[in-house]
């Protein structure tokens, strides 16, 4: 049911010619992956290369140490739902803009209201600001944040945990460990 659902949502996003000029350039949209039935989703930012060319959201370098991460809490990728805000690959791997974030807003909150999980855990500030615009990662990464998100009559409460991008640490050896760490104090309780 959830997944048929979160598949006419992505016939919708083609349909209605979101973001055409990233679309145009985009080998495909990259919905998700994963449990749509899942209590966690993780939520990046846009697709890179590696997920243009297959389709899923974290199958690159930064989708390995995703891997790596899950399975230290004793999960796998069938255990959670992987998604990003925007579901374009940006050119040249760029930031995704203002506007084209904004742009998929509401798409993502859909997305969401469909799995409906206990935890949404944000991979980088991109995802983290539209939850807790006003917070700095630096200050807030591994942070349980409680928060009401209503859409339309319905309201709902979201555990909201920031985590560093796993692309950070790939560049920063340091952020490594503080990512594993951050995400194994949540992930570990949420298991049992």
């Amino acid at each position: 049911m959830k997944q048929q659902q979160l598949d006419i949502l992505r016939a919708e996003i083609v349909a209605k010619h979101v973001c055409p000029a990233l679309a145009v350039q985009a080998s495909q949209l990259v919905m998700g992956d994963g449990n749509p039935n899942a209590d966690i989703v993780f939520i990046g930012e846009a697709p890179g290369k590696a997920e243009d060319e297959q389709g899923l959201p974290f199958v690159g370098a930064s989708g390995k140490f995703l891997n790596e991460m899950l399975a230290a809490a004793g999960m796998d990728r069938s255990d959670v739902y992987i998604t990003n805000i925007v579901k374009y690959r940006p050119p040249n791997n760029r930031d995704p803009s203002k506007q084209e974030k904004q742009a998929f807003l509401p798409y993502l909150l859909r997305q969401l209201e469909i799995i409906n999980p206990k935890v949404i855990v944000t991979l980088g500030r991109h995802s983290m600001e539209f939850f807790i615009p006003e917070a700095r990662i630096s200050e807030v990464h591994g942070q349980a944040i409680q928060k009401t998100i209503t859409l339309g009559d319905n309201s709902y409460q979201w555990l909201i945990v920031p985590l560093y991008h796993p692309a950070a640490a790939l560049y920063n050896g340091s952020l490594r460990q503080t990512l594993l760490e951050d995400f194994l104090s949540i992930a570990v309780p949420l298991k049992k």
